[in-house]
């Protein structure tokens, strides 16, 4: 177990594998996706337990719709089943949950159940859950120049940064990506600037408490100098530790 002290505040996770540790088990790939719901909820509760206060997972991308027509309307399905199963745990363990992404274009019965999941955690507060749904960094982007040029004045990056879909949370500490791809695949370009990134070699449904604790491990040992020296960093925290 890790120390509380080196934990991150902020996790963010690429979820990616589902579909190939179904087809390795010769199974359909809507299987996989369900067994990622599984550990979904495992990583859910590992990371309340280690003190991690937001917790941000890249559940369907924006590209995600030019899977196979059967695979995205399953994955919707499993999307609505899910809401329904999952929530009221959710509720009951004090994670506020925020569905981040473009809404336009979903079904009625999906749009319903974001906004019911969302109305019923929202005043827990042991973790923030963002589900990262029909969403892309780009589109992140896009959306929050528009907002602000239909505002007028001048653009900063504060005022960027203030109109993100993921504005109500500080950026991410630590990006994790498993499945043993090594690239961000359009997932929070803006908010992980400075973010430490893992990469794990499991596929999400094999990804458990051992696995989240050595990603945690390793951003512990990281030196995050956003921008500065070693040299600097020491001096900051000898004047700190005097203060």
């Amino acid at each position: 177990m890790t120390s509380p002290d080196t934990v991150p505040h902020h996790i963010a996770i690429v979820m990616d594998g589902n579909g190939r540790w179904a087809s390795k088990r010769f199974l359909p790939r809507i299987v996989g996706h369900k067994q990622g719901v599984d550990s979904l909820r495992r990583c859910v509760k590992a990371c309340a337990d280690r003190g991690v206060r937001v917790l941000t997972v890249f559940a369907f991308s924006s590209e995600n719709w030019n899977r196979p027509a059967e695979e995205v309307s399953g994955l919707m399905d499993l999307f609505a089943i899910a809401l329904t199963r999952e929530v009221p745990q959710l509720k009951a363990d004090g994670v506020q949950l925020h569905f981040v992404g473009e809404r336009a274009g979903l079904s009625t019965k999906v749009a319903a159940g974001i906004e019911q999941a969302e109305f019923a955690t929202a005043s827990n507060s042991r973790l923030i859950l963002n589900v990262c749904f029909n969403y892309g960094g780009r589109w992140d982007i896009v959306q929050a120049a528009a907002k602000l040029a239909a505002q007028g004045g001048a653009v900063t990056e504060h005022d960027m940064s203030g109109a993100m879909a993921l504005a109500h949370v500080p950026d991410p500490d630590l990006v994790i990506r498993t499945g043993g791809e090594q690239r961000i695949s359009n997932f929070l370009l803006w908010q992980s600037a400075y973010s430490e990134f893992y990469f794990s070699d499991k596929l999400w449904p094999e990804f458990d408490e051992a696995a989240l604790d050595l990603a945690i491990t390793a951003f512990s040992q990281r030196e995050r100098r956003f921008g500065k020296t070693s040299g600097q960093l020491a001096v900051q925290t000898d004047s700190l530790a005097g203060a």
